[in-house]
């Protein structure tokens, strides 16, 4: 669970696909734990520094910034992925409230905000209309 600005928590949803790279990553933040020995601080983290201490923010930037780059996309805010996550849950047809729901927004309408509707879901309503009102064909 993660705390969030309102009064409620909010649970974290993982594409299964993601959880081999998080188990990977968990046994090499033990190594590292062990191999700090008494320096390691324990803050219930899944990302920190080599003796277990939040990371500084600019190391985040850094990692998105190195991503984008290797990745041969524009350069973006990090906030930026929250809006492409939004869009492309609604291009694969879920719904607005469950997305309001990952995002962790507490109203449909800031979440409306950060959805961006791309030209192939304004063709799919097009031609559902069209075959609502004129059948198939």
């Amino acid at each position: 669970m993660v705390q969030r600005k309102g009064r409620s928590k909010l649970t974290l949803q993982c594409p299964p696909e993601l959880l081999p790279f998080l188990r990977a990553h968990r046994d090499a933040q033990a190594a590292e734990r062990e191999k700090a020995g008494d320096l390691w601080e324990e803050h219930d983290l899944v990302f920190t520094t080599r003796h277990g201490r939040p990371m500084e923010r600019s190391e985040d930037y850094k990692a998105w910034k190195t991503l984008l780059k290797r990745a041969g996309v524009r350069d973006a805010r990090l906030h930026d992925a929250r809006h492409t996550a939004g869009t492309l849950l609604v291009e694969q047809g879920v719904h607005i409230r469950v997305v309001q729901e990952i995002l962790g927004h507490a109203r449909v309408t800031t979440t409306e905000r950060y959805i961006h509707v791309a030209g192939a879901l304004m063709q799919d309503a097009s031609t559902r209309m069209g075959a609502a009102l004129w059948g198939d064909g």
